[in-house]
């Protein structure tokens, strides 16, 4: 009977390590789910992380050029101040000339009417 109580015990201990092993190794593999999910996560983040690193460095380079096209173009702007002050001082000049050939139309007309009125006024 002893030996039976102690057969019965030692089924017992042995019942128990099997679950508590199972138990164990339960665990085990949860967490090493968890951490292996966790790992993905982390590598897809990583991943992520790195395409928009590119796409930013992309920008970066499209935003550096664009200020390289703007200084050229202010160089240009500049540049074309002087002729655009000389086209200006033109378009005043040919403007005072229109008005000048507008006067001197005015008087050779006055001129035409003139010579016109005294060669029929005059005795022939």
């Amino acid at each position: 009977m002893a030996e039976d109580r102690k057969m019965g015990e030692r089924r017992d201990q042995d019942q128990l390590a099997e679950a508590l092993a199972d138990l164990f190794n339960n665990v085990s593999a949860m967490v090493h789910g968890d951490l292996q999910g966790m790992s993905n996560s982390l590598e897809l983040l990583e991943k992520m992380n790195l395409r928009v690193a590119e796409e930013y460095q992309g920008f970066g380079n499209i935003a550096a050029g664009l200020r390289l096209f703007v200084e050229q173009l202010n160089r240009k702007n500049i540049s074309f101040e002087a002729h655009v002050q000389q086209i200006e001082l033109i378009d005043k000049q040919v403007t005072e000339f229109e008005a000048a050939v507008s006067m001197l139309a005015r008087y050779v007309s006055l001129l035409e009417s003139k010579v016109r009125s005294s060669y029929h006024n005059s005795p022939v």
